[in-house]
């Protein structure tokens, strides 16, 4: 038995430290530490509550908005305001655009090369490359003089020693199993990938004034306005400009990220076993374009809300209750008031208490606190949130829209349902979504247009602005958003116009949770155990399991043997 120790595999908000213990050739024991504490929570509190979204979307420097959308959802919900249709279309076009440039951005350059090998890409046949490229795909860049370009670009670039975030990559591990072919077609579409997000995110510049951190969202709707005729304002010129941006996103999914998610599919059918994890899911719903009401879980969204235990795939999900959702600090470096507590997040304290030993430490102690992250569950369970938990459930649930590209996807790599809770089920499923949302995108800025057209100009419903106007007494607010990483919350209590409470609970919360008071493991700890380790020094199959739920990856990772000792550094950019 051996003890591996990681140390950091970042997120945005922050850097993780991730415990393993070795035996047989696999993980039998696992513990995920948060090292960095954010501390939003901390600066709102006595905040105007209309200022929160521009502080909340701080919280993470790639997701930004999805913060905003939700802080912006959560006082809405307190002080009773309802932004019309077409701040909602707005907000959901921000929302669709930076899911679709997350999932493919993630997957290229921070994802891909668990699987790919670029170093392999040099014995490739440029011809034979083209052919296969071809063969799956309609891609018009697939083509032998491109692939050879390509390959002549990275042999310059290997040779020149300056590889930047291919630096000690764990190339030629025996993990890696693509074709020399189709690691070149890999390496090709990451270069093109780099091009995509460039050219896609121009959407969140154009309808929210920049990115990161768009500065449009207003309690009560959206500070963008609309006329098709002025140039001063959203026109007939910008959402035709972001119609083509949309409609180029969607070609390059169906195009170039779905065939290389089925190709990487095909080429590692083993890794639909690995990486199970807790089996139970959580879905708050979203993408709703009925009145909301205000701003909790919507019934009728682009996904449907639900639950599901146990990995009980049979049955129809178990409708979202928001009152089930409760944070522990049993083993994180938080004080309550009541150390065995488990609160709901409108009744969350957030009041720092470090026992950890002075960093660099060797060894985490796993029977005390060991993270930064809260532990929260529902109705008592931890629960697993994100693009696999959307498409599982909306499948559970027949939704008509999610079902049927689900099951195409599963017939055409030949797997049962149950092959998506697993490490490579969550990359399929994140691809799935990516279409999804790319489509979707298409029908709201349309939606949009024809608003406009027939003189609908509304954006922002200013009646519940001025604190004046506002309910007597404390006020309760819940926004839910599902995030590219997943369900996300934002709770807040507003008292004399001031925030008196204000807690987020984060995708990476819920799937990167420490154990809970009755010694329960989060997601990240749970699905690590059974991944296989072929060699301690290069644990790239540890890596794929935790990547699969989407991390940022951190410049560097530190590997520990069972004594303690530092016996590899890996830079990973």
């Amino acid at each position: 038995m051996s003890r591996l120790v990681i140390d950091p595999v970042s997120r945005i908000e922050g850097h993780l430290r991730v415990e393993v213990q070795v035996d047989g050739g696999q993980v039998t024991e696992a513990y995920a530490s948060s090292t960095m504490w954010r501390g939003i929570e901390t600066i709102l509190t006595g905040r105007d509550p209309r200022d929160a979204w521009l502080f909340a979307q701080r919280i993470c420097g790639v997701c930004t908005s999805v913060h905003a959308l939700a802080s912006v959802r959560a006082v809405e919900d307190a002080v009773g305001a309802v932004p019309p249709l077409n701040a909602r279309l707005l907000r959901d076009l921000i929302a669709t655009s930076l899911c679709v440039h997350d999932h493919v951005v993630h997957f290229y350059h921070l994802q891909a090369l668990d699987w790919v090998d670029p170093t392999a890409a040099l014995a490739a046949d440029p011809v034979r490359a083209a052919a296969l490229a071809q063969s799956i795909s309609d891609y018009p860049r697939s083509t032998a003089g491109l692939f050879a370009s390509v390959q002549t670009r990275l042999k310059v670039f290997l040779e020149s020693g300056k590889i930047g975030p291919f630096t000690n990559g764990y190339w030629g591990h025996p993990a890696y199993r693509l074709s020399p072919e189709l690691n070149l077609i890999a390496f090709s579409h990451y270069l093109d990938a780099l091009d995509f997000q460039r050219d896609y995110i121009r959407v969140h510049a154009l309808l929210g004034g920049k990115n990161p951190h768009p500065q449009t969202y207003v309690v009560g709707g959206m500070a963008s306005p609309i006329d098709l005729n002025s140039q001063d304002a959203i026109n007939a010129n910008t959402l035709q400009e972001v119609t083509q941006i949309l409609q180029r996103g969607l070609e390059f999914v169906e195009q170039v990220f779905l065939p290389d998610l089925q190709a990487i599919g095909a080429a590692y059918p083993e890794w639909t076993t690995y990486g199970r994890g807790l089996g139970s899911y959580m879905v708050f719903g979203d993408y709703s374009l009925s009145p909301p009401g205000i701003a909790r879980p919507p019934r009728d969204g682009l996904f449907p809300g639900g639950i599901i235990r146990n990995g009980n795939l049979s049955a129809k999900p178990e409708p979202f209750d928001p009152s089930g959702i409760a944070e522990s600090v049993a083993h994180s470096w938080f004080r309550y008031d009541d150390p065995g507590a488990a609160l709901p997040p409108w009744k969350g304290e957030t009041t720092p208490q470090y026992t950890g030993p002075e960093p660099p430490f060797e060894q985490l102690d796993v029977a005390g606190k060991y993270t930064w992250l809260k532990a929260p569950r529902y109705q008592g369970a931890a629960m697993e949130v994100g693009p696999v938990a959307r498409m599982l459930v909306g499948y559970t649930s027949g939704d008509a829209r999610i079902r049927p590209l689900v099951q195409g996807a599963l017939d055409a790599l030949h797997l049962p349902p149950e092959a998506l809770m697993s490490t490579l089920g969550r990359v399929v499923a994140r691809g799935l979504e990516t279409r999804l949302m790319a489509q979707y995108s298409l029908e709201l800025v349309n939606r949009l247009r024809d608003n406009v057209a027939a003189g609908d100009l509304a954006v922002a419903d200013t009646g519940r602005w001025r604190p004046t106007s506002w309910p007597e007494g404390a006020l309760l607010g819940v926004g839910f958003h599902e995030a590219p990483r997943g369900s996300l919350s934002h709770w807040v209590v507003i008292e004399d116009g001031r925030i008196r409470n204000y807690q987020a609970v984060v995708p990476t919360t819920w799937n990167a949770s420490p154990r809970d008071a009755e010694g329960n493991p989060g997601a990240y700890e749970a699905a690590l155990v059974g991944t296989p380790v072929a060699d301690p020094q290069r644990p790239l199959e540890i890596l794929r399991t935790l990547h699969s739920f989407d991390p940022c990856m951190a410049c560097a990772a530190h590997i520990y043997d069972a004594e303690g000792r530092d016996i590899i550094e890996v830079r990973v950019q």
